[in-house]
């Protein structure tokens, strides 16, 4: 019962937050070519049943091709990562925008992990996704491949729907793939989402996502 409560409570603060300043982003599209730096940072509430729920961060540059990132509570809990990348983007009507990028972890789990982040834009339709491997240079055996992935309509400019799925170390569920659900609203350069993940499979969890470009 009482995660049916938490979802309860993540709907109502959805809907409390975006009447102040809405906002969305676990996914860091690849933003088209500029010659002016783009910022963007973005906290994550994981409300996580039977585990400790925490927060993470995400933050990014963007210059031209050039990509940095930095990440917390990410890849694992109390670890974080720099990231340097290339964005490419091609097409007209049908939009890729790629990111391939190096990263080294480190915290509670450390390493190297090569990476990637991509997103399909067609009219209203678009399809994003972000993964690395960790390789773990303290042992091989904690070495995994994350992944989250959004599909998601927008049918009015400030409104977004759509299905997730994502696959961490970050916490531990009964499924190895989660999946779920995601709203999302927007103003101006705030975002917010919620996404619902693995209701009607096992105990939900809920993720809370606020991100800024600037």
């Amino acid at each position: 019962m009482r995660y049916l409560v938490n979802v309860a409570m993540a709907v109502i603060l959805s809907a409390s937050l975006w009447a102040q300043a809405p906002a969305h982003l676990p996914v860091e599209s690849g933003g088209p070519v500029s010659d002016e730096w783009a910022f963007s940072f973005n906290l994550s509430g994981n409300i996580v049943p039977h585990d400790r729920s925490y927060a993470s961060q995400t933050f990014s540059a963007e210059k031209r091709q050039l990509y940095l990132g930095a990440r917390y509570n990410y890849e694992d809990k109390e670890t974080g990562s720099l990231w340097v990348g290339y964005n490419f983007e091609v097409g007209d009507k049908l939009v890729l925008q790629a990111t391939p990028m190096i990263g080294g972890v480190f915290g509670k789990t450390a390493g190297v992990a090569p990476g990637y982040k991509a997103s399909l834009s067609w009219k209203r339709l678009e399809l994003s996704t972000e993964g690395e491997f960790v390789f773990d240079t303290r042992d091989s055996s904690g070495s995994y491949f994350y992944t989250w992935s959004e599909l998601s309509y927008s049918p009015l400019a400030w409104f977004r729907a759509g299905l997730v799925a994502q696959r961490t170390k970050a916490y531990q569920t009964s499924l190895d793939i989660q999946r779920g659900f995601l709203v999302g609203f927007s103003h101006k350069k705030v975002d917010f989402t919620t996404y619902i993940l693995n209701a009607g499979w096992t105990d939900p969890t809920v993720i809370l996502s606020l991100g800024v470009n600037f």
